[in-house]
């Protein structure tokens, strides 16, 4: 693995590439199946997560997903 760059909501963050979505998530401190992820303009369903492999310069919208009433 080497040393990249991945955009997440607009911010670059070094990270080792290639991984997968799922391990890109856990590094951050977020559970996968608590946010929604865009991967290069696409929805990525989160069953996709631990298959979607990143690499140097691709771009992440995460979203946390909120429950409440």
């Amino acid at each position: 693995m080497n040393a990249g760059t991945i955009i997440a909501n607009g911010q670059a963050i070094r990270t080792a590439v290639p991984c997968t979505i799922e391990v890109f998530l856990q590094r951050q401190g977020l559970l996968p199946r608590s946010v929604v992820v865009e991967h290069n303009g696409d929805a990525v369903a989160p069953s996709e997560f631990a298959g979607r492999q990143l690499k140097e310069g691709d771009r992440l919208e995460i979203v946390t997903i909120v429950a409440g009433g």
